[in-house]
C-alpha cells in the first residue's frame, strides 16, 4: 500500500493528535501514525489537575476525549510502527510495518519512554513486581507494601495514587528534597506516604516475584533491606529519537530534538513537537507545540505553491 499525503505525523500523543487536527483543519491531506495506542505516556497519568477545562481528569479519559475529537478530522492509524523514513527531493517516504506513505512534510511526535533506574533485578522482575505505571498495575498491590523510586511530579503522583487505592507506600529519593511542584509536595506531606531520603535502590530481590529491595544511603554509606511486594520506577523519561537521528535531525546532549519557535528542525519540512523536544513536558505544552508544528507546515507548503 502506498499513498501520498501533505503531512504525516509520527506519534499520536497529545502533540501528534493536535498536529493532526490542525493540519487537517488547514486543508492538508494528513495522516497520524502510532506504534501503540493513542495517548502515549499520558495514558498512565492517574490524575491530571492542571489541564485547562478539567478540574480533575484521569490521563486515559483525557486522551480518549482528544482522540474522539481529532478522529473527526484526521485518520489515526494505531498499532502501525514506523520503521524508517527516507528523505528524497521535496518529500519524505515513511515506511511502516503495513505500508509506505509519501509526504511533503513530517511532524515527529514520538514522545518519550520511561528511563530505567539501573537497579540490579529491574529487568528480571519487570511484570513480576516491577512496574513503570501505577495507573496500570497499582490495583494488583492493594493492601501491600510498595516503593516508588523518584522525586519528581510523576513519582509523587504515582505515590499518591498508590496510597489512595490502599497500598503501604514508601518513596525512595536520591536527594534530600523532592523536585515535584509544591502543590504535589503538600499533598504528599498530608498523606501517609513515607519518604526515604538520600537513598537509591541498589537491587531488587526475590524468587519468582519481588520480595524486597536493597537500598543504599548516599550520606551514611549504609545498605539496608526493605521488604516490599512492588517497585514502581518513576525516574524520568528519555526521548524516542531513533527515527530522528536516522535522518540527521539535530538533537541536544540529552537526545531531545532541537527546534525553533515554530517547531522546525534543521531539516526542511521536518518538524517536532511534544515530549521529544524536551523542555516543559506537560500535556498542555505538547498540544500547543503540535498545533504550531502543523501550522508551520501549512505555511511552508503554501510557500512552495
Amino acid at each position: 500500500m502506498k499513498k501520498d499525503y501533505d503531512l504525516v505525523i509520527v506519534g499520536a500523543g497529545p502533540a501528534g493528535m493536535s498536529a493532526g487536527m490542525y493540519g487537517a483543519r488547514s486543508g492538508l491531506e494528513t495522516l497520524v501514525l502510532e506504534k501503540g495506542i493513542s495517548g502515549g505516556l499520558s495514558n498512565e497519568a492517574p490524575e491530571i489537575e492542571n489541564y485547562p477545562g478539567f478540574k480533575n481528569v484521569r490521563g486515559m479519559e483525557l486522551v480518549e476525549k482528544m482522540k474522539e475529537q481529532v478522529s473527526e478530522y484526521v485518520e489515526i492509524k494505531e498499532l502501525e510502527n514506523v520503521e524508517r523514513i527516507e528523505l528524497k527531493e521535496n518529500q519524505a517516504v515513511v515506511f511502516t510495518e503495513k505500508g509506505v506513505y509519501v509526504s511533503k512534510a513530517v511532524v515527529m511526535s514520538m514522545g518519550a519512554r520511561h528511563r530505567k533506574s539501573g537497579a540490579k533485578g529491574e529487568d528480571e522482575f519487570l511484570g513480576r513486581g516491577v512496574s513503570y505505571c501505577a495507573t496500570c498495575d497499582g490495583f494488583f498491590f492493594k493492601g501491600k507494601s510498595v516503593v516508588v523510586i523518584g522525586g519528581g511530579d510523576s513519582a509523587v503522583r504515582e505515590a499518591l495514587h498508590l496510597n489512595n487505592i490502599g497500598c503501604d507506600v514508601t518513596v525512595i529519593h536520591r536527594r534530600d528534597k523532592l523536585r515535584a511542584e509544591p502543590y504535589l509536595q503538600n499533598k504528599l506531606e498530608q498523606s501517609s506516604v513515607a519518604i526515604l531520603w538520600d537513598s537509591v535502590v541498589k537491587a531488587i530481590a526475590g524468587d519468582k516475584k519481588v520480595e524486597g529491595v536493597v537500598t543504599h544511603n548516599k550520606k551514611t554509606g549504609k545498605d539496608d533491606e526493605l521488604p516490599v511486594d512492588g517497585v514502581f520506577i518513576s525516574v524520568g523519561e528519555e526521548p524516542n529519537n531513533e527515527l530522528a537521528t536516522q535522518i540527521g535531525v539535530t538533537v541536544d546532549k540529552n537526545g531531545y530534538i532541537i527546534t525553533d519557535k515554530s517547531q522546525r528542525t534543521n531539516i526542511e519540512r521536518v518538524y517536532a513537537a511534544g515530549d521529544i523536544t524536551g523542555g516543559v513536558r506537560q500535556i498542555v505544552v505538547a498540544c500547543a507545540e503540535g498545533a504550531i508544528a502543523a501550522l508551520a507546515a501549512y505555511d511552508d507548503l503554501l510557500a512552495l505553491t
